[in-house]
């Protein structure tokens, strides 16, 4: 499972960790009972310190979202079923595109200019449909 980190970003990077975890478990990559890899394992992957990774694994499970088993690894306790996993992403899409129109007015950009962007970038990432 591909993690991400982006250190010129303003979001903290323990926040950064959480945010993919949450997504990957709405978007149905990791299921009930999935383990997550270990926190000294994902702290050498994303170059980070430990104690970062520890940091996001804990407000994961005071929020009852991972469970950590001593001994055994952190494995996620509470996976939307996938009418819940769907709404949810659904919100997250649409909270993003409306923080993006949002700047993108405020810039004085056009609805038209913010499209061809989007299409530029797909185009770039190489995902036409």
């Amino acid at each position: 499972m591909p993690f991400h980190i982006d250190k010129t970003n303003s979001v903290p990077l323990h926040e950064q960790i959480k945010e993919q975890i949450v997504g990957m478990i709405h978007a149905g990559q990791l299921k009930d009972g999935d383990q997550l890899p270990t926190m000294r394992v994902l702290s050498v992957e994303l170059g980070v310190n430990f104690n970062t990774v520890a940091h996001a694994y804990r407000e994961l499970d005071a929020a009852g979202v991972v469970e950590t088993r001593r001994g055994e690894g952190t494995f996620v306790a509470n996976a939307a079923g996938e009418d819940e996993r769907h709404l949810i992403r659904q919100r997250k899409l649409h909270s993003l595109v409306s923080r993006l129109y949002v700047e993108a007015q405020r810039l004085g950009y056009s609805a038209d200019e913010l499209r061809q962007a989007i299409d530029a970038q797909r185009e770039t990432a190489g995902q036409k449909d």
